[in-house]
């Protein structure tokens, strides 16, 4: 059975930093491809980064050059580096396995707050 688990969460100051964990389990990790997805209270869940099997990586544009994805597919863990953090990037964000037809696993997320 499928599982993935976010931590890392919490509450920091305008300008600090986070650095998200997603541990899975019940998956062959080093085939899927791995994302975190963030949704702020009144809007959509938007994507925030991926990184594919090969270790490609995207980013939405809002996020370039402050966040970073990386995995490590011996730990079957996948992270997010969140720097120079700002109030809008208040949101639940989720951890999310995805490998097409294969199967397609999303974690039950974890609360980041940015506030002074």
């Amino acid at each position: 059975q499928a599982q993935l688990v976010e931590s890392g969460g919490g509450l920091v100051q305008p300008g600090g930093s986070l650095r998200l964990s997603c541990a899975a389990s019940g998956i062959t990790f080093s085939m899927y491809a791995m994302g975190w997805y963030r949704q702020a209270p009144g809007k959509q869940r938007e994507l925030v980064a991926t990184i594919g099997s090969s270790g490609s990586t995207n980013y939405l544009d809002l996020v370039k050059g402050r966040f970073t994805i990386s995995r490590d597919n011996a730990k079957n863990t996948v992270f997010l580096q969140m720097n120079s953090l700002e109030p809008e990037d208040t949101a639940v964000y989720y951890c999310r396995a995805n490998a097409g037809r294969v199967g397609d696993y999303w974690g039950q997320g974890t609360q980041v707050t940015v506030s002074s």
